[in-house]
């Protein structure tokens, strides 16, 4: 995987970050996530990224669509997610010690990471711009129901978690149309085919 450093491994002391478990520890007690999807260890099981050997464990239902379809086009189109380098893939963590409270989206199967040593929490790795365009095109094409850590702070380029509440009715529909055990008619965006995120915006603007 290439990244705008030489080495991948110059990024995993970049930008040295404080864990701070009690974020974690207090998010189960309250026994939802940032997002405000309850932490149920039981609703969570291991999904494959199609189109690779990697797998993600993650809350079922829709939360896993989305976030299945977030890992299928970075493996596709990004980095692939098949051979470990750069940390792979990470989602459901049952005990974990978080530096940011949308960290506690991995207690609830929410949330994953990819790439995440070459991405960490705080650190100064960014994308390439051909990539940051793909990843603003997926977040578009899931219509405001995922997060990018990018856009967060502090920054986690690799962290991508659910935004919309259980049960929402967009993200109910957006799942329904990239969940790939679906029927393909019914999904119209597909991994490896990138549509631009700028004629999208201006369509949508043209409409109102």
């Amino acid at each position: 995987m290439v990244t705008r450093r030489t080495l991948i491994g110059a990024t995993a002391g970049a930008g040295v970050v404080t864990l701070v478990p009690g974020r974690a520890e207090a998010a189960t007690t309250a026994g939802t996530s940032l997002n405000g999807w309850r932490i149920e260890p039981d609703a969570v099981a291991a999904h494959r990224v199609e189109g690779s050997r990697a797998t993600a464990t993650l809350r079922t239902g829709a939360a896993a669509a989305v976030l299945l379809h977030v890992a299928r086009r970075w493996h596709y189109e990004i980095a692939s997610l098949d051979s470990g380098e750069g940390g792979g893939i990470a989602a459901f963590s049952a005990d974990q010690a978080v530096g940011a409270d949308f960290e506690t989206t991995y207690l609830s199967g929410t949330a994953i990471a990819l790439h995440p040593h070459a991405y960490p929490l705080g650190g100064s790795e960014h994308l390439w711009p051909h990539q940051e365009a793909i990843v603003r095109d997926i977040l578009a094409d899931l219509e405001g129901t995922v997060v990018w850590g990018g856009d967060l702070t502090p920054a986690k380029v690799s962290h991508f978690h659910v935004a919309a509440a259980p049960g929402d009715e967009t993200l109910e529909r957006v799942a329904a149309r990239v969940d790939t055990s679906r029927p393909v008619q019914i999904r119209r965006q597909t991994a490896g085919a990138v549509a631009d995120p700028a004629a999208r915006r201006g369509k949508a603007g043209s409409e109102s």
